[in-house]
């Protein structure tokens, strides 16, 4: 009975065809195997290729990818004084609820996207109501709010 060799080893005086077969088997096993990992990969960058649509309400996640996209601003609409007690890093604060918000939202650049949120997402459905009435067209929210991005572990910044 020949001597069964090493499957490393079987491939040394084997023809060059059959050297290929057995690169191209051993590869197919190892992608094969690498499929059943549960291991979690990171990943730099958004998940998120497009800006969401318009008036879209997305999910912790979400929001985090789409938030990082290009030309995207963060913008918190709740009082001065909930944003200074823990917001989005990044973020502008623009209250929705104050007299001047029309004139400040005015200053801003229409040509760039914003991700609004707020404490659980009814003012900043507000906001994007009113930035869609001023002429804004990228606009999109972060569904539960600030709230939801902290049960999602979400970072969170204070001052």
């Amino acid at each position: 009975m020949p001597k069964a060799l090493p499957l490393f080893e079987a491939g040394r005086g084997a023809a060059p065809g059959k050297r290929a077969a057995l690169a191209a088997t051993l590869l197919v096993v190892v992608l094969s195997l690498g499929g059943c990992s549960t291991a979690t990969i990171a990943t730099s960058g958004p998940a998120v290729a497009t800006v969401p649509a318009a008036g879209s309400s997305l999910a912790a996640s979400e929001f985090a990818a789409a938030s990082k996209l290009p030309d995207t601003v963060l913008l918190d609409v709740r009082t001065p004084a909930e944003f200074a007690s823990g917001h989005l890093p990044g973020a502008l604060n623009i209250d929705v609820e104050s007299a001047d918000f029309s004139k400040s939202i005015a200053a801003l650049d229409r040509s760039k996207t914003y991700a609004v949120y707020c404490r659980s997402a009814n003012r900043s459905k507000v906001a994007m109501t009113a930035m869609k009435q001023a002429g804004f067209a990228k606009l999109f929210d972060l569904a539960g709010g600030i709230n939801a991005w902290k049960s999602a572990g979400g970072e969170v910044v204070t001052g």
